[in-house]
C-alpha cells in the first residue's frame, strides 16, 4: 500500500467533527447567523456512528439553558424534552438501608427543577434536523481517521470514509481510500477522549499548565417498567454503597417518557483497587433495596457506557489552535456535581460557531480563534465551573464522606461569594491510569452470579447496546507493545483491562493446564466507551475509530 494515499477532497468554511451536542449546536449557529446575515456558509459535521445518536449515551436531565439561546421558542415545537423534573431525591446508600439527604442542603444550582429528563440521543437527532432545515450537511457512518495539514503547520481538515483495509492492514477488494473534508476553520466535537482531540492536545501543547484530565465510567441501562411502578418526572441520585469510601461514583435514576427508568451508574476512573469491575459494581447497585422496587416487573431494553469528562475547570485545555477548536467534551465541560454537561458543550459549540462566523466574514482563515476563548473565560459556562471547580479534588483526597462534605461546604461558599474559596483551585495530583494501585496490595473482589432479573452478565449486556464491527478490519484497539499485557499488566496488575472493561473486550486466556497467558481482544464487541484509552495502568492502548458506522447503535440513550 503506497504511503502517498491519492484522495478528492471537498471544501468547506467550516468543518465540525462529531454530531453530539456540541458540534451540532455550532453548525446550527453558524447558520443562524448567516441567515440573519443575508450571507451563505457552508457546514459539514462528521458523525462516526451510523446516524446521528447511534453513538450518543448520557442520563441524562438536562438543563435548557443553552437551549433556550439556541432557540428560544424551542418549547411549542416538537423537542424530545417533554419530562420536566418534577421530584428531586439525593439519598446516601448502606447496604442495606438510605439516608435522605434534604435538598435544602445542597446549592440551588444541584437543584434538578426547571431541567428535563430526555434521551440525549433523541435530542442530538431532532437538532440534527434542524441543522439540515438551515442546510449543514450531516454526514453519518464518516469515522475522520486522521489529520490533514497545511504547510504552515496549521489544521487543514481531516479524512473521512476509509473502508476496505482487511485484518492484514492490507487493502481488499472493497478499499475506498476515503476523501478530504477541508475547512477555514475544523471543530472538533469528538466528545470524551477524541481520538483526534488526544493527537491535538498534544501536539499544540494545549494542557501544559493544566491539572492532568479526570474521567468516570458511566454504565446505564434503559427499561420499561409497569405504569403502576413509573413515576414520570423523578431524578434520584445516590453515592455510598456499593462503593467504599476510598471509591468515588454514584448512581442516578431517572422515570421519564413511555414508561422509561433510565438507570446508570458512574465509577470515577481514579480508583486503586485493580480487582474492581464498575460494571460489576453496578448490577450490585441495582439489588439495593432503595433501588430494586423501581425496576421489578420490569424488562431492560438497552445498555451502554461511555466515559465522563471530570477533571473541571483546572483540566480543561486551552479551546484554541492553528486551524480549529475543541467544543464540547473535547475539551471536557462537565459540572461533576450536577451530573450535567450537554448545557454547557452546546453552549461552547455555539460560542465557537460566532467567533468563526466573524472571523470568516473579516477574510480569515486557518488562523487561531483566539476570541473563542476568551468568550469562553467570559462565560457563564466558565462561571459556573469555577463554583465546583474544588469538588472533584477534594473527593480524591477525602473519600467519599468526608470530601463530599467538605466539598459541598465548598460550594455554598463559592455560590453564595460569587467564586472565593478558602482552597483556592485545588488541582489533580495523578492521571487516572497513575492512579491504579498494584494488584498485590488488594484483595480480589468476588461479584455475586447476575440473576437475569435484575442483574446481567457483560455479554447479554453488549448484546442490548446493538454494537456491531466488521470482523475483517484491523482491531481499532491498538496495543503499543504487545507485550505489555501479560508480562507487565498481569503480574502487577492483575490486567485489570478484563475488568473495567463493560463490554467484555479484553480477555486473558490460558491453556487446559491453566500456563501460557495470551491476551485477547474481541474488538467486535466495543462500545466506544473510551475507558481502556484512559485507565490502562501501563497507558499501553490507544483508541481509534473504527472503519463505517461501526459501533453502537443506542435507541432512547
Amino acid at each position: 500500500m503506497s504511503d502517498v494515499i491519492e484522495r478528492e477532497a471537498m471544501e468547506y468554511d467550516v468543518v465540525i467533527v462529531g454530531a453530539g451536542p456540541s458540534g451540532l449546536s455550532a453548525a446550527i449557529r453558524l447558520k443562524q447567523l448567516a441567515e440573519a446575515a443575508g450571507t451563505e456558509i457552508t457546514v459539514a459535521v462528521l458523525e462516526k456512528g451510523s446516524e446521528v445518536g447511534a453513538h450518543i449515551l448520557s442520563g441524562a436531565v438536562i438543563d435548557p439553558k443553552a437551549m433556550d439561546e439556541l432557540f428560544p421558542d424551542w418549547r411549542q415545537g416538537d423537542a424530545p424534552l417533554e419530562t420536566p423534573v418534577t421530584k428531586d431525591r439525593f439519598l446516601i446508600l448502606g447496604p442495606q438501608g438510605e439516608l435522605s439527604l434534604p435538598m435544602f442542603a445542597l446549592p440551588p444550582f444541584m437543584h434538578n427543577h426547571g431541567c428535563y429528563i430526555a434521551s440525549l440521543g433523541n435530542v442530538c437527532r431532532w437538532l440534527a434536523g434542524k441543522a439540515e432545515e438551515l442546510g449543514v450537511e450531516i454526514y453519518p457512518g464518516f469515522a475522520a481517521s486522521e489529520m490533514v495539514w497545511n504547510d504552515d503547520g496549521s489544521l487543514k481538515g481531516v479524512v473521512v470514509g476509509v473502508v476496505g483495509i482487511g485484518k492484514d492492514g492490507q487493502p481488499t477488494a472493497d478499499y475506498q481510500p476515503g476523501m478530504e473534508l477541508h475547512g477555514k476553520y475544523v471543530f472538533m466535537a469528538e466528545g470524551v477522549r477524541g481520538s483526534l482531540s488526544k493527537q491535538l492536545i498534544a501536539r499544540f501543547a494545549l494542557s501544559v499548565g493544566k491539572s492532568p484530565q479526570k474521567y468516570g465510567i458511566g454504565i446505564k441501562e434503559l427499561w420499561q417498567v409497569p405504569p403502576e411502578k413509573h413515576q414520570p418526572g423523578l431524578a434520584e441520585h445516590t453515592t455510598g454503597w456499593p462503593l467504599d469510601d476510598k471509591t468515588g461514583g454514584g448512581s442516578f435514576m431517572y422515570h421519564f417518557g413511555d414508561n422509561y427508568v433510565s438507570i446508570g451508574y458512574v465509577t470515577h476512573l481514579n480508583y486503586k483497587n485493580p480487582w474492581l469491575s464498575p460494571f460489576d459494581e453496578f448490577q450490585r447497585f441495582k439489588h439495593h433495596p432503595s433501588v430494586k422496587p423501581h425496576l421489578e416487573g420490569g424488562r431492560r431494553i438497552s445498555y451502554g457506557a461511555r466515559a465522563i469528562t471530570e477533571g473541571g475547570y483546572q483540566s480543561i485545555p486551552k479551546l484554541t489552535f492553528p486551524g480549529g477548536a475543541l467544543i464540547g467534551c473535547s475539551a471536557g465541560f462537565v459540572n461533576v456535581p450536577r451530573i450535567k454537561g450537554s448545557h454547557n458543550a452546546m453552549k461552547t459549540g455555539m460560542m465557537a460557531a460566532e467567533e468563526a462566523f466573524k472571523a470568516l466574514a473579516a477574510g480569515r482563515a486557518g488562523d487561531e480563534l483566539v476570541e473563542y476563548q476568551a468568550a469562553f473565560d467570559n462565560s457563564w459556562v466558565a462561571k459556573e465551573l469555577k463554583v465546583v471547580r474544588n469538588a472533584k479534588p477534594l473527593l480524591g483526597k477525602l473519600g467519599t464522606f468526608f470530601g463530599g462534605a467538605v466539598g459541598m461546604f465548598d460550594m455554598w461558599v463559592t455560590h453564595l461569594t460569587g467564586g472565593f474559596s478558602f482552597f483556592g483551585t485545588l488541582k489533580h495530583d495523578k492521571t487516572d491510569a497513575e492512579s491504579t494501585g498494584l494488584a498485590k496490595d488488594y484483595k480480589p473482589i468476588v461479584y455475586p452470579k447476575p440473576d437475569n432479573v435484575f442483574s446481567f452478565d457483560k455479554l447479554s449486556s453488549v448484546f442490548l447496546s446493538a454494537t456491531n464491527h466488521d470482523e475483517n478490519q484491523p482491531a481499532h484497539l491498538k496495543l503499543k507493545d504487545p507485550t505489555v499485557p501479560i508480562d507487565v499488566n498481569l503480574p502487577r496488575f492483575g490486567e485489570p483491562a478484563r475488568l473495567y472493561c463493560p463490554a467484555g473486550v479484553y480477555e486473558v486466556l490460558y491453556d487446559e493446564a491453566g500456563q501460557n497467558p495470551k491476551f485477547q481482544i474481541n474488538f467486535q464487541n466495543c462500545v466506544h466507551c473510551k475507558t481502556c484509552d484512559i485507565k490502562d495502568p501501563s497507558q499501553n492502548i490507544n483508541w481509534t475509530t473504527p472503519q463505517g458506522g461501526d459501533g453502537p447503535n443506542y435507541p432512547n440513550m
